[in-house]
């Protein structure tokens, strides 16, 4: 198959995906944060929030738990090319953008636990060894083909500090779990913040209550 035909079509699919959005109703919302931010408990209340309004929500997450993710988490802790391993969370994501698209285009509204900012983020610093300061603009350019934009991306930010604390008790701790590199991390997400006006900010120090509610508060519009 062509590549660039395959690209074109996986727009096209994006396109009317968001076309169908704006008829029934459904929304891309996708929750970023450093580990330990607490995203993955926040974007299942939200979830919940959105069910209870009505909606009809599909909660996915980055990697999947597919074949594909599989492979993604296998490379976490095997793979001795950092190159080789942000390749498999794009195939990952290339196969769950599809899916996002269809779910969309049926008029359901898309909670995500990572998305495209997770590799934006942690592999540009895992590569900047490599290339420097154009790590994260190559990191745009291989994603950009391949996703479909979320209506809002919400990042919850912490203190590294903080969220190592919280992430102590963990049986088994990933390679990214460490404050250096979670530093290094906020800052990009801080960057891609500032750059994109769909990214929506939120203090995750607070209570887990707290940080729904100024979630809740900022997008229930949508």
């Amino acid at each position: 198959m062509d590549e660039s035909r395959g690209s074109i079509m996986l727009r096209d699919l994006a396109l009317s995906s968001s076309l169908a959005e704006d008829a029934l109703s459904g929304r891309f919302f996708a929750f970023e944060g450093i580990d330990g931010s607490g995203k993955s408990t926040i974007s299942q209340a939200f979830a919940d929030r959105l069910e209870s309004d009505g909606k009809s929500v599909v909660r996915t997450a980055e990697p999947t738990p597919t074949w594909l993710g599989e492979q993604v988490r296998r490379g976490n802790r095997e793979a001795r090319s950092e190159f080789a391993e942000m390749f498999l969370y794009v195939a990952d994501r290339a196969e769950h953008s599809v899916r996002i698209a269809e779910w969309l285009k049926a008029g359901r509204s898309v909670v995500c636990d990572r998305y495209v900012g997770s590799t934006l983020a942690y592999q540009s610093v895992t590569l900047r060894p490599y290339l420097g300061g154009r790590a994260l603009e190559w990191l745009r350019t291989v994603n950009d083909p391949i996703i479909v934009r979320p209506d809002v991306t919400v990042l919850l930010k912490i203190e590294p500090e903080v969220a190592v604390e919280r992430i102590a008790g963990r049986r088994e701790r990933e390679k990214f779990e460490h404050v250096e590199f979670l530093r290094k991390v906020a800052m990009v997400y801080a960057r891609l913040a500032a750059e994109d006006p769909t990214y929506l900010v939120v203090d995750a120090m607070a209570s887990q209550e707290e940080v729904l509610e100024q979630v809740w508060e900022q997008i229930g519009k949508y």
